[in-house]
């Protein structure tokens, strides 16, 4: 195996096992991982493109995946996942660290808030906009709460992305 081919196949190996640990951590903790009032565990992995590229499809076919069982239907799989998709892409483009978990917190605030908003035929803008800050509480937790003592963690074990 050359060093290309090496390098590659453990891109693509990385970006599986992050997906899978995604899906495995949203579907494990089901109760709170889906719906208007959610704490989804698994965010707090979006820190990981600001170490690695890998885990921007990694993230995103993890969310297919958990979105799958959530029973939102086709919307939660495409635009659940297209918000984590953009969220991981964002996130690698971030040089401060403390901003890191930023991009899903707002990201997943709208879209998801949007999304929890038409299919649960929700009425009256100002539902919305709880639901929205309902998705974005529990997107601070995960991603501030959880994610960036793990991004910490992972700065100063930075051997585990070689």
């Amino acid at each position: 195996m050359t060093d290309n081919t090496r390098g590659h196949f453990n891109y693509w190996t990385r970006a599986a096992m992050i997906a899978a640990i995604y899906a495995v951590l949203t579907v494990s903790f089901a109760p709170i991982s889906y719906g208007p009032v959610q704490v989804r565990i698994a965010e707090m992995l979006l820190v990981l493109p600001y170490f690695t590229g890998a885990a921007i499809p990694g993230l995103f076919v993890g969310t297919l995946i958990a979105n799958m069982f959530g029973g939102y239907g086709l919307p939660d799989i495409v635009f659940g996942s297209l918000a984590t998709l953009i969220s991981a892409y964002l996130v690698s483009k971030i040089g401060n660290k403390y901003l890191v978990p930023l991009p899903p917190v707002i990201i997943n605030a709208v879209v998801i808030g949007w999304m929890l908003y038409i299919v649960l035929e929700m009425e009256g803008i100002h539902t919305f906009y709880l639901t929205a800050a309902s998705v974005g509480v529990g997107q601070l937790v995960a991603c501030y709460g959880l994610g960036l003592p793990l991004l910490l963690f992972l700065e100063k074990h930075r051997y585990i992305f070689k």
